[in-house]
């Protein structure tokens, strides 16, 4: 499978594409990847049993999408974000994409309401944080972004060139393709 270009398994816990499978099963798969060296990685929505088994399994790699996907509405002060914030403290294995404000944003470009929550994840996890369009945005329901738009992000949430370097380049080197 690396030889491949595969290096993780995605778990997408959206409410349409859920089935009934029992948390030990997800439990399974980690294993596996942990012995295949690859990452898990994962929708954002925590409020599942079968996403916490993700999130909190310790056995290997696990990258959290959209920012863990935060109520922009609550602010970064709200108990819902600062559990995430959290989680991301107790598991040192997590990471996550600095991705998807156009998903998660109340107010649009430039995505204003968005840029503490992503701001605080390059800033505290800085050697954790990964970057992407999410191209080519599948399951979008109101609008498609424009991904210059989301490119303008990336140095309103990563201030500086040390952050947007282990933003853009040496975290996903490192973990996707390791020496």
């Amino acid at each position: 499978m690396d030889a491949g270009g595969i290096r993780g398994v995605r778990f997408a816990f959206l409410k349409r594409l859920v089935d009934p499978t029992p948390p030990e099963r997800y439990a399974r798969v980690i294993e596996m990847c942990k012995q295949l060296g690859c990452t898990s990685s994962c929708t954002s929505n925590r409020k599942t049993r079968r996403s916490r088994a993700v999130h909190r399994s310790d056995s290997t790699v696990v990258v959290v999408d959209h920012m863990g996907r935060p109520d922009v509405k609550l602010g970064i002060d709200h108990p819902q974000w600062k559990r995430f914030l959290r989680l991301m403290d107790e598991h040192t294995n997590i990471w996550v994409k600095v991705t998807g404000p156009e998903r998660i944003s109340e107010t649009g470009p430039p995505y204003d309401d968005v840029v503490p929550f992503g701001r605080a994840l390059v800033e505290r996890y800085p050697d954790r944080v990964l970057w992407g369009t999410d191209w080519p945005h599948p399951n979008m329901e109101t609008h498609m972004p424009d991904d210059g738009k989301l490119v303008d992000f990336i140095p309103r949430v990563a201030t500086t060139k040390e952050l947007q370097q282990k933003l853009l380049v040496d975290n996903p080197m490192r973990l996707y393709w390791p020496k």
